[in-house]
């Protein structure tokens, strides 16, 4: 991952939580300017940075070492999902997921994004709000009425 795809991650992550950069960099213990040119892809971030941050955004640096013929899945969110994310549907469903779950905000939040992220990459296709909405609704029946 080169310095521009890692900052147009950190960023569409962050968007899709609603954060600020002045919050998650409180959280990581860093300054916002230093965050700020890692969003624009300025920078060498250490492993320990990336981890922090990745601890502010709710999730978990994970480090591979692959040969050119790897296939990695596409894990930064296509926009229409991270503008998806920021309307009162998405956040009133994580908000009722939370309740019935009793795990943290962010947390489902960032598993939500994770899984429909995933899911959007493997339709091949760039997806709109309403059917992120249909997708969000799939995930919140199996979770809310698990079968058997």
């Amino acid at each position: 991952m080169d310095h521009v795809e890692l900052g147009r991650l950190l960023r569409s992550r962050r968007a899709a939580l609603s954060r600020t950069v002045a919050t998650v960099a409180a959280d990581a213990g860093l300054s916002m300017p230093y965050v700020a040119n890692l969003e624009n892809g300025r920078g060498n971030p250490t492993i320990s940075a990336l981890d922090r941050l990745a601890a502010a955004l709710g999730t978990q640096l994970t480090v591979t070492f692959s040969g050119p013929d790897t296939v990695r899945p596409d894990v930064i969110p296509p926009a229409s999902l991270t503008r998806f994310a920021q309307t009162h549907y998405f956040r009133r469903e994580v908000s009722r997921l939370e309740t019935l779950g009793g795990n943290e905000l962010r947390d489902i939040r960032t598993r939500l994004l994770d899984a429909l992220a995933a899911v959007g990459h493997t339709l091949g296709r760039d997806l709109h709000e309403r059917d992120w909405q249909r997708l969000l609704d799939a995930v919140i029946l199996v979770l809310a009425h698990p079968a058997g």
